[in-house]
């Protein structure tokens, strides 16, 4: 991406070892994620571009000498951020927080959207996949690495459990997500805000038992209508806007959790004087998608959950420009890449 609404597909050097921890990755599946969608939108010009994505399966093709685990052929899914998942942060599970980690697309680092990736710290960051590489579960393993685990950290960090009703703030692929993970922990009422009926009615599926196309304080009565005046216990905001924020405080029930996913476009939180009687819970943050992987697979492998139903496009690597642009027009809900 060279500035906002500008994404080009270009040959680069082939990826090779660098360190004794990296591996490369010859990918498979890659994908779009929603937030890359906010510097397409305002990213001003950047000289030598920043190369995009963050999702990604793939083939191990090299591994450093003290790469440990895997071996070439191997079929591994990546998070969205890379770490040696020992640290004393990765043992705690916050592997976003990794001492020796960091983010795809970064200064010296590959990124998800193309033929091949150096993985640094692959030990810790990459996660072996069971199944052939033209498995049918692969849209649905992808899901691992950034939007089924977000959509979980969500409901995670909100405290859902089985009696609970919670509001899942915006209807992109991650709040699709949190409400299959919602469902999943056992929540009684989920009540999705979108306005997209294609993708209301996918969450629907995926466990939502009310849908609110409202926004702001007509979407926040309605809420309270449907939850006897109370609103619900849990509120997972997948927006990122200082709007879907108020919302979420709006929604939530005194005593409440509002856990935040959506990428934040505002710098201060709605919070004043007029919430300290209600003894809210304002929490979320990046996932560490790593921390969930072994967890969340088993369902996907079992079929109890089938989160790669959020890809609705599927493209070639060429055609990566055209994924944005139709992510942006609200004519894709997320884009399946195939190199």
């Amino acid at each position: 991406m060279y500035q906002a609404g500008d994404v080009r597909v270009e040959n680069v050097r082939d990826p090779a070892i660098e360190n004794s921890t990296d591996a490369i990755v010859r990918i498979t599946s890659a994908c779009i994620c929603g937030s890359d969608l906010w510097p397409y939108q305002s990213m001003p010009f950047k000289e030598n571009g920043r190369r995009m994505g963050h999702e990604f399966i793939g083939i191990v093709e090299e591994v450093g000498a003290e790469v440990l685990g895997f071996a070439p052929g191997d079929l591994v899914v990546a998070p969205f951020v890379w770490a040696d998942n020992t640290c004393d942060f990765c043992r705690e599970g916050l592997q976003t927080s990794c001492r020796h980690g960091g983010g795809w697309g970064a200064a010296g680092v590959d990124a998800g959207q193309g033929e091949a990736v150096r993985v640094p710290q692959a030990s810790g960051t990459l996660v072996k996949l069971p199944v052939a590489a033209d498995s049918a579960l692969m849209p649905s393993l992808l899901t691992l690495s950034d939007v089924l685990c977000t959509g979980h950290h969500g409901a995670v960090t909100a405290k859902v459990q089985p009696g609970h009703s919670v509001t899942v703030v915006g209807d992109g692929a991650v709040g699709l997500c949190a409400v299959l993970a919602a469902k999943r922990l056992g929540a009684d009422q989920i009540v999705l805000l979108g306005r997209h009926t294609d993708r209301t009615e996918l969450g629907r599926d995926f466990g939502a038992t009310d849908v609110v196309s409202a926004r702001g304080d007509e979407a926040i009565e309605q809420v309270r209508e449907l939850t006897r005046g109370d609103g619900t216990h849990a509120v997972i905001e997948c927006v990122g806007t200082e709007q879907s924020l108020a919302t979420a405080i709006g929604v939530v029930r005194d005593g409440g959790i509002v856990s935040r996913l959506g990428v934040s476009q505002y710098k201060s939180v709605p919070m004043g004087f007029d919430t300290m009687m209600r003894n809210l819970t304002l929490t979320g943050g990046a996932a560490p998608a790593r921390a969930y992987i072994e967890e969340l697979m088993p369902d996907i492998l079992d079929g109890r959950i089938e989160p790669g139903r959020v890809f609705d496009h599927t493209i070639g690597l060429d055609e990566t420009p055209d994924g944005y642009q139709a992510m942006a027009d609200r004519k894709a809900l997320k884009v399946l890449i195939r190199p």
